[in-house]
């Protein structure tokens, strides 16, 4: 692969050239994927535990399930990627996820609802590593052509994530007024839309892709010391990112009593990803490398969470409350656009030939591991009577330690 690029190209107009069909596609499914998932998921714990009666040890682990399903597996679906090309793939995550939506709007047992999340979950470790991977692929070869730099390409797949992850509560929200069941079924039938769309419009054939065997590309990953230096700070970027749902919301309810102002916070994020992911990629790109870019954003996330940490000891609750958390939540969402876009972009630079779905879904994978045990440590400081400065403070010096761990080549 070649060397990672972010600056921007444009043709005689100065203006960045229009993207091939192939890539329009695969960007406009990341928008309608999170549609359709944020229609239902953000509303299924309340589900299991008001409408089913689950207790709430049980609503977690069917939750952590989901996401083992998920994340866990994202590895399983790009080595299949790799193997069988991207269409079957996706197609065959769709129709899952489908199965999984409509299964979940009828279930009303626990081993049924397990059933249908595990189901969910499988189908985006098949089809999200196998269009991430393509996307960033086809970027690659756009740029090899002079089209522009592939973190522009994929700033804009990180864009259109966020509009649907935007989009999809506030339909979910309509839909509850109905019922979780009709909200399941919508959701299913975007998948429907997806499944009908990509079976007409996906190649049969993409060219330049390969068929590689799955065995043997686990120990090429682990052997491959830059890759994991890169999944190690992505994860730590991940972790901090997970604290929206962890150390925000104790924050939110020591300051107001309350985790209402979560919704306001979540929307902030997900608007300032909508409007400022592309400036922020095109400013990024004139002006870093790579791995400066993912350095500055891990920086800027480490700075949202002293910024909480300082402020503690003042004691501060109500409206001035919740302005450290407003700013963490800012300092975050702006990492996140140097991160996110450029991590991915990196991966063709480190993956053998061939092997890219393979290396693609390993990030999410590792990662996500990282994640999974940051998370059980981060929980354990929350809970242990610290000052409630020392987690704020542990988690910017992760964020921080991290920007040294990153491949030195970029």
């Amino acid at each position: 692969m070649t060397a990672l690029s972010t600056g921007p190209r444009g043709g005689a107009t100065g203006r960045p050239p229009r993207l091939p069909p192939l890539l329009r596609l695969l960007i406009v499914t990341q928008l309608a994927f999170n549609v359709g998932f944020f229609a239902v998921l953000p509303f299924l714990s309340a589900h299991l535990g008001r409408s089913l009666g689950m207790a709430g040890w049980l609503v977690g682990l069917v939750l952590g399930l989901r996401t083992f399903s998920q994340q866990g597996l994202f590895v399983v679906g790009g080595a299949l990627a790799d193997r069988y090309g991207i269409r079957p793939v996706v197609l065959a995550g769709c129709a899952l996820r489908i199965a999984g939506f409509v299964w979940l709007g009828y279930a009303g047992r626990t081993w049924e609802v397990v059933g249908a999340v595990l189901l969910i979950g499988f189908a985006a470790a098949l089809f999200s590593p196998a269009v991430e991977s393509e996307v960033v692929r086809q970027a690659v070869v756009w740029e090899q052509d002079g089209g522009g730099s592939r973190t522009r390409v994929l700033a804009l797949f990180t864009v259109a994530g966020q509009a649907g992850a935007f989009v999809g509560p506030l339909l979910g929200a309509l839909l509850l007024a109905v019922d979780f069941r009709t909200a399941c079924l919508s959701g299913a039938g975007i998948f429907v839309l997806v499944l009908a769309g990509h079976a007409r419009l996906l190649p049969q054939h993409l060219p330049g892709r390969g068929r590689t065997p799955v065995g043997g590309g686990l120990r090429l990953v682990l052997r491959n010391r830059p890759f994991l230096a890169l999944c190690c700070a992505y994860g730590a970027y991940l972790l901090a990112y997970n604290q929206l749902y962890l150390a925000l919301p104790e924050e939110v309810e020591r300051v107001t009593g309350s985790q209402a102002a979560l919704a306001w916070l979540f929307a902030l994020s997900s608007l300032l990803v909508v409007t400022a992911q592309l400036p922020v990629t095109r400013w990024a790109g004139k002006r870093l490398a790579a791995r400066r870019s993912m350095a500055a954003g891990l920086l800027t996330v480490a700075a949202g969470f002293v910024a909480v940490a300082v402020t503690l000891p003042a004691g501060w609750t109500g409206a001035a409350g919740l302005l450290p958390a407003a700013g963490f939540v800012v300092l975050l969402t702006v990492g996140q656009m140097l991160v996110a876009p450029v991590a991915r972009a990196w991966v063709p630079d480190l993956a053998e030939e061939g092997r890219l779905g393979l290396y693609t879904g390993a990030l999410s994978s590792v990662s996500g591991l990282i994640v999974l045990l940051g998370s059980s440590a981060t929980g354990t400081l929350l809970d242990a009577g610290l000052p409630p400065a020392v987690p704020w403070l542990v988690l910017a010096a992760v964020t921080a330690t991290a920007a040294a761990v990153l491949p030195g080549r970029a």
